[in-house]
């Protein structure tokens, strides 16, 4: 299964919203050049505040861009950037990943899927009524979660609207993305 970036969006300040940009740098072990959320250790502010050594796992945001779609036959308008995300993707299923899964993007660029990304009030701040869109139970009860997908960088590079996603899967049995 192979995607594409439809674009890319990074802001160096703390806001819900981030601007697209022409293109982003990924750092390896870091996340995207200059924003808010590259580093080490966690920098989402309620995971600061639990334990501000924890690692990141949420280097990377990536939603797929037909949520949009979905979302707008609700009567929501989405664009890229607009949910926090740095990666908008189109034609792979990145909710269906397993954890590990290698994204290979553009000419050298690597992330690994570290799981889902949980949800918060901040998605109803933008659009009222958005998050019951974007979280919800399935027929068994379960919690789905469609607001995207988490990652770390492997491998660092340039990332361009219009970059090929092509993906690994690991070996061994395959774990389903949970919240992180």
């Amino acid at each position: 299964m192979s995607g594409r970036v439809t674009a890319v969006s990074s802001n160096g300040e703390y806001s819900f919203t981030k601007p697209n940009r022409d293109s982003i740098r990924l750092l390896a072990g870091l996340g995207v050049e200059g924003d808010v959320h590259a580093g080490v250790t966690v920098k989402h502010r309620s995971r600061v505040a639990q334990d501000p050594t924890q690692p990141n796992l949420r280097q990377v945001h990536l939603i797929h861009e037909e949520l949009f779609a979905e979302v707008g036959e609700e009567g929501f308008k989405v664009a890229p950037g607009d949910l926090g995300e740095n990666l908008t993707t189109r034609g792979i299923d990145l909710l269906g990943l397993p954890v590990g899964t290698l994204l290979r993007i553009g000419d050298t660029a690597v992330l690994e899927v570290t799981g889902l990304r949980n949800p918060c009030l901040q998605i109803d701040n933008f659009q009222d009524g958005l998050l019951k869109q974007v979280v919800g139970r399935d027929e068994a009860g379960n919690i789905v979660r469609k607001a995207g997908i988490m990652s770390i960088v492997r491998e660092g590079g340039v990332v361009r609207p219009g970059d090929p996603i092509e993906r690994e899967l690991p070996s061994g049995p395959h774990r389903p993305l949970d919240r992180v």
